[in-house]
């Protein structure tokens, strides 16, 4: 029998609030907290504090991104993402089948830039969630050209590039304005992400294999900048490294 005016019987009555309803709401400002990016490499630090002023600079130099971030502060508005496949992948254990979900995200903002990430996880949006991270990781400028007469905007690849993963191989060919992209639909959504508006391509291999046909045109518009063409043949002087530039900003310690 319960006590008289205490808890009933099992002891789960009038408690402490130490459960759900303990500090109601005050969970929510330390989720306002953690959505503050605190960065932790030396470029992070440059580029919150505005000693960077835009994502060439950190192409000019080479310098590592470690940080997804990075890129979303210089493209956050403009850059878009794309889930191109999601594929189940299977691994024999000795308990069975244990079966994972791949996903191949790109990301680009139609006006030079283009980045593509790869991501195995056991449930699709994790995969999702952690290629779109890569992808950032991944993003690589592209350089365009014209077709004959070098006027208005570039609008089509500077040169004939190839990009090759497995046994798919992907040639891209300059064209003329108003042709537009003449690929597979995967190709042509890249190309556009990639601000490619006139382009021919050649593709060999299995070609079925869409995450390796992805992969080639990735590679391919990557290879632009490889190619020393006539206009880029004049030296011009490099600027210091923000690296050593900002020295001495870098050299004090960071106060969390």
């Amino acid at each position: 029998m319960a006590e008289e005016g205490g808890a009933p019987r099992g002891g789960f009555g009038r408690g402490r609030g130490r459960g759900r309803g303990r500090g109601r709401g005050g969970g929510r400002g330390r989720e306002r907290e953690e959505n503050v990016w605190v960065p932790v490499t030396k470029l992070g630090r440059l580029v919150k504090e505005g000693k960077i002023s835009s994502i060439e600079e950190i192409f000019l130099f080479s310098l590592p991104v470690k940080e997804a971030e990075i890129i979303d502060y210089f493209l956050k508005d403009k850059l878009q993402d794309e889930v191109m496949k999601i594929m189940p992948v299977q691994k024999q254990s000795s308990a069975g089948q244990r079966t994972r979900f791949k996903a191949f995200v790109a990301v680009g903002d139609n006006n030079g830039h283009i980045g593509l990430g790869v991501k195995c996880s056991s449930e699709v949006a994790t995969a999702i969630r952690g290629a779109i991270t890569s992808a950032k990781l991944n993003v690589a400028p592209v350089r365009r050209g014209y077709w004959g007469k070098s006027s208005g905007l570039p609008h089509t690849v500077p040169c004939k590039v190839t990009g090759k993963c497995g046994s798919v191989r992907v040639r891209l060919i300059p064209a003329p304005r108003g042709t537009g992209l003449v690929s597979s639909p995967a190709g042509k959504k890249l190309l556009h992400m990639a601000g490619v508006d006139d382009c021919y391509t050649s593709a060999r291999g299995h070609t079925r294999t869409m995450g390796n046909s992805i992969k080639a045109i990735f590679y391919a518009l990557r290879n632009t900048y490889g190619y020393l063409s006539p206009e880029l043949w004049p030296e011009n002087a490099l600027p210091t490294s923000p690296y050593q530039e900002h020295t001495d900003f870098l050299s004090k310690k960071q106060v969390a």
